[in-house]
């Protein structure tokens, strides 16, 4: 299999959480962020963009084989972590899986399906995570030859220009449910997601 790193995305502010820290929740008996990275280390080798220390996440990776990268720039938005990470990223990858660190019911088998698309579907440049219904989601995989578009984006709306612009180069690949865009950026998605587990 080629090498395609996983790029979690961990450097947000939490901003709509009044206070809390929606990575360092307790899911599972861990924060989501360290249950996030060991459901991709199952898949890849794995990149963490991290805001800059003191910051509890690092702890919460503590012990965890990864490659933790500090983005100075956080507060800029999401591409500032992506073009840090995308930098450790070794010169033989051929790919690279873009990963949010706050969506909860991603699983290791969704992540390996995503993967295993990018051998199935070869002649696209963008492999991408999708509900059961096929609304696009996470995670994505981009195509080494669109690393360098990748580095040179700015703010905070991820890379969606990338992908508007290679729209027929597009796969999406449907996974269980809506396990591909749920995420939870308030007390209150916390509250009801939590009361939806099986207890």
């Amino acid at each position: 299999m080629s090498l395609i790193p996983i790029i979690l995305l961990a450097a947000g502010q939490s901003s709509r959480m009044g206070g809390a820290d929606k990575l360092m929740q307790i899911v599972d008996g861990m924060p989501l962020l360290r249950r996030s990275a060991l459901r991709a280390m199952a898949v890849g080798p794995v990149i963490v963009a991290l805001p800059p220390p003191p910051h509890p996440r690092y702890d919460a990776l503590d012990g965890l084989d990864l490659n933790k990268v500090t983005i100075p720039n956080a507060a800029e938005g999401m591409n500032a972590s992506l073009r840090g990470a995308l930098a450790q990223v070794p010169d033989d990858a051929t790919a690279v899986m873009i990963l949010l660190a706050d969506l909860p019911d991603l699983t290791e088998q969704d992540l390996r399906t995503v993967r295993q698309s990018v051998a199935d579907h070869p002649d696209h440049l963008i492999w991408r995570g999708a509900t059961s219904d096929g609304k696009p989601g996470h995670p994505v995989v981009f195509d080494k030859s669109l690393f360098s578009q990748l580095s040179q984006l700015t703010g905070d709306a991820g890379a969606q220009s990338i992908v508007k612009a290679q729209t027929d180069k597009v796969h999406i690949q449907p996974l269980p449910n809506g396990n591909a865009l749920l995420d939870l950026d308030t007390p209150e998605d916390w509250a009801k997601w939590r009361g939806t587990r099986p207890k």
